[in-house]
């Protein structure tokens, strides 16, 4: 493989794609799925595109200023650490939109806020802590008086087939709408952590740096050893807290313009069989059963990212071909209010409920002030 190309960068900083060669698609594929637990990662990265260390942290480098990868990070498991979540639609003032998005946003579990084409037209995910006082139904019921929202719908997960955002960088439309190997749901019960496995989540969490040795900061601020936490980190994925280590894109930067939230009407008997199969096609990143209501009939819920409009279009027209089901809606985002990586045992959680609901927090909890300042 010949050497990375240099970007060719817009001079604006926001707004459309960046063109990125096949080179640059090579390394994003490989960024977003292949960051390995390891003393060296970049340097194993390297190795798969057949490019030097050197190269790879440059590039990846010029990518996160160009604002096409958005962080490095790890991407630990909501539920595997025991704070409860889930997807929520709100019906708001269609005129002033913004005025509820904005109180809802300012709670720290609210990662992702969307503005769709429906009659519920804010969509968005809401995680609490495990020792919450409020919990997910006090917090839902404050957001509605405050925000407010004329009517709040909760659409937990019941299944997960799926949870990967990798966009295909070297992928068309054919591709994209392909399936591949369907995999039987996630488990999403909460696993057992100890005062250690807290304490590395808080260290590692967030943008890594763009360094040969990106864990060793973490481990030296931990004040154990590199190897030691990467042992430890290799354990939380085998215990399904940390699903993986991977770059995070800026999706429209990387040419992903749109994305559709593809709904669908699955008879209760055929969604265990036909869950793991929509969930298999490569231009689905997200795929869960959630709960029906008498005027809601859509169990499965599939987000789909591409191109374009027809894009997602195509994506989701090849499930109904392969599924036989036909029946379905798709909510197409209009405005993107929030879009962010969550941050787990910090004191926002505590400081959000203190000061909108006068919540204290109980003794006890996973977080600990004096333990967070002293990771930084």
């Amino acid at each position: 493989m010949a050497p990375l190309a240099q970007p060719k960068l817009r001079s604006r900083k926001h707004g459309a794609a960046i063109p990125l060669d096949d080179h640059d698609r090579r390394l994003l594929n490989l960024m977003q799925g292949s960051f390995p637990l390891e003393p060296r990662p970049f340097a194993a990265v390297a190795r798969d595109a057949g490019v030097t260390e050197e190269e790879v942290l440059e590039r990846v480098g010029q990518l996160i200023e160009a604002r096409i990868i958005r962080q490095v990070t790890p991407i630990f498991d909501t539920r595997a650490l025991s704070y409860r979540s889930m997807l929520v639609a709100a019906r708001v003032d269609p005129e002033q939109p913004q005025r509820a998005a904005a109180f809802i946003n300012s709670h720290p579990g609210v990662t992702h806020n969307y503005l769709r084409n429906h009659e519920f037209n804010l969509w968005f995910t809401l995680a609490v802590e495990p020792d919450s006082p409020l919990g997910l139904d006090g917090t839902l019921e404050l957001m509605a008086q405050k925000a407010p929202a004329e009517s709040i719908r909760q659409l937990p997960t019941l299944r997960l087939f799926k949870i990967r955002m990798d966009l295909e960088m070297t992928g068309d439309t054919e591709s994209l709408s392909s399936a591949g190997v369907a995999e039987p749901p996630r488990d999403l019960d909460p696993v057992a952590l100890d005062e250690l496995d807290v304490r590395i989540v808080q260290a590692t969490q967030g943008d890594m740096p763009i360094v040969p040795e990106p864990y060793a900061p973490a481990a030296e601020r931990l004040g154990i050893s590199h190897a030691e936490l990467l042992e430890r980190m290799i354990s939380l994925r085998e215990r399904g807290a940390l699903r993986r280590v991977a770059a995070i894109l800026f999706h429209r930067r990387a040419g992903f313009s749109a994305n559709g939230m593809g709904v669908w009407k699955v008879p209760a008997e055929r969604i265990a069989e036909l869950g793991p199969r929509m969930a298999s096609v490569r231009g689905i990143s997200h795929c869960y059963e959630r709960p029906t209501y008498p005027d809601w009939p859509y169990s499965v819920f599939t987000m789909a990212h591409g191109r374009s409009k027809q894009e997602c279009d195509a994506v989701l027209d090849a499930i109904a071909e392969q599924t036989g089901i036909e029946e379905r809606s798709t909510l197409y985002s209009s405005t993107e209010f929030k879009k962010i990586r969550m941050l787990y045992f910090t004191p926002e959680f505590r400081d959000w409920e203190r000061e909108h609901a006068g919540v204290p927090h109980p003794p006890g909890s996973h977080y600990d002030p004096a333990r967070h300042d002293a990771l930084g």
